[in-house]
């Protein structure tokens, strides 16, 4: 067993596309014609975005949607990278919301977190230190 995917049910999948793209880099992989599916380049594992009409048909009991959600869902996207402070800075320039600043945590990462403007909660940290 390993972990093939994440997806992330948002209102707009071409606009978190392009979020995830301006913030952090990360180039489009795919979108599908109808624009209700969409993946980006992240290595082994595929980060993914559908529609919340797709969701809708997939849990008919419903869900909860990040975007909605007055505080962040108890889940989290965490992305690796060498400088946290800088990548920070770049994601609120590009319409991400502050949860807390860059902070160098007890074992020597340093770790950041933000709200994309499609509600999902993003972890930036650097790499683990040895």
């Amino acid at each position: 067993m390993k972990l093939g995917y994440t997806i992330v049910y948002v209102p707009d999948v071409a606009a978190s596309l392009r979020f995830f793209g301006e913030a952090f880099g990360l180039a489009q992989r795919f979108i599908d014609e109808s624009g209700q599916y969409g993946e980006l380049e992240t290595g082994d594992t595929t980060l993914s975005f559908a529609c919340h009409a797709l969701a809708e048909s997939n849990l008919p009991a419903g869900y909860v949607r990040a975007s909605d959600a007055k505080q962040p869902l108890g889940m989290e996207i965490g992305l690796v990278c060498d400088d946290v402070p800088a990548a920070h800075a770049r994601a609120l320039g590009c319409g991400a919301r502050e949860l807390a600043a860059p902070k160098r945590k007890p074992w020597g990462q340093t770790v950041s977190y933000l709200q994309s403007p499609d509600g999902t909660l993003i972890e930036l940290c650097s790499p683990h230190a040895v």
